[in-house]
């Protein structure tokens, strides 16, 4: 078995540790700042370890690394580059779910000379969405529009906002309040986020989308020059992006991200009950016809093994678990810098893990 090892003890990383632990082929170790955090991880799980473990701190970092295959980022994204440094110092492979830009290109640099694997952003977006746009754009001669939609929702929202916490509350706003990468006319550019404002019905369900940064990855560098336009953008029910505007515009949180994470955190209660809606859109020349082609789906919360996990915990934790167990298979490259476009769909959705995306 591989020993493999979790950093962070939250939602994502207890989602991540139960689906490896059970699968029967990985030694999972789980280390968290808090100690009841990492205890209720492993709680009933077979081959699993945990340990109290500060994640700036190197010297905690180092001992929990030693004698591990792999590793899988869950921590604050602004951990991550010390965790990578470790990573590449002790021959461990590293994978993470972050969406910040800025932290994804220090993984980048540091994946240079490595002998080992270097796999951020493989969660649900970017991660599932990345492959899954590739997937039907590849066949395409030319690639007029590439759209990339996610969201995490409620399956019954009852406040203004329409809206529930269910990840990481500095992920939420970070990607409310940064720029936005995209692919416009064939270049890459930097785009305001919550502009741009869309409409959609899927089964029957109004929501709207709009520019959030981080999550398109790697792909709009990846497609320039076969690509006129690949975008990101985050789906909310309708409504929501009109009150976040006044919150960080009008009220003037944009300059002040922590107290809007505290108010969050204090206002907005979290739910179980969560419905995670991908979709993807194609538009481009094939076999000399312009088609459109569409990857949609809705993956609600369920059980798992007798306990209750959400929509947001299964899809990003089964994205990154698929991803290292094709890593394992020596299905993706296997050292250096590995973007999602350089993972297979058709693995992927095949994969053990993967197939909690077929719904």
């Amino acid at each position: 078995m591989k020993n493999v090892l979790v950093i962070g003890a939250g939602k994502i990383g207890r989602m991540a540790a139960h689906l490896l632990a059970h699968s029967g082929d990985y030694c999972v170790h789980v280390i968290d700042s808090h100690e009841a955090s990492w205890r209720k991880a492993i709680d009933g799980l077979p081959n699993a370890t945990g340990a109290t473990a500060d994640f700036s701190k190197q010297a905690d970092l180092d001992t929990a690394m030693k004698g591990q295959w792999g590793l899988i980022s869950c921590a604050p994204f602004f951990c991550n580059p010390l965790i990578a440094e470790r990573a590449k110092a002790h021959g461990t492979h590293y994978l993470d779910l972050t969406e910040d830009v800025a932290v994804t290109k220090q993984v980048m640099a540091l994946a240079q000379g490595a002998s080992t694997a270097f796999i951020p952003q493989c969660g649900l977006a970017p991660g599932y969405i990345t492959i899954a746009a590739n997937h039907l754009a590849k066949p395409m001669s030319e690639i007029h529009e590439l759209r990339c939609r996610v969201g995490a929702l409620p399956r019954n929202p009852t406040n203004q906002l329409k809206y529930n916490m269910t990840w990481s509350t500095n992920g939420l706003v970070n990607e409310y309040c940064n720029p936005c990468e995209a692919l416009v006319d064939g270049k890459m550019t930097l785009i305001p986020p919550l502009e741009n404002l869309e409409e959609f019905t899927l089964d029957g369900i109004e929501y709207e989308a709009f520019n959030t940064s981080g999550g398109l990855g790697s792909l709009g560098e990846s497609l320039a020059g076969r690509a006129r336009n690949v975008n990101y953008k985050t789906i909310r029910y309708p409504g929501h992006c009109k009150l976040i505007k006044f919150l960080l515009n009008d009220l003037g949180f944009i300059d002040h991200r922590q107290q809007l994470c505290d108010v969050f955190d204090r206002s907005i209660p979290a739910t179980d009950d969560d419905v995670i809606v991908i979709l993807c859109v194609a538009i481009g020349i094939e076999n000399g016809r312009l088609v459109e082609k569409i990857d949609a789906r809705r993956v609600p919360a369920k059980k798992m093994q007798g306990k209750h996990w959400t929509g947001i915990q299964i899809t990003t934790a089964a994205g990154v678990c698929a991803v290292l167990d094709m890593l394992k298979d020596g299905q993706v490259p296997q050292k250096g810098f590995v973007k999602m476009e350089d993972v297979s769909y058709d693995a992927f959705i095949a994969n053990r893990f993967g197939r909690e995306y077929v719904v």
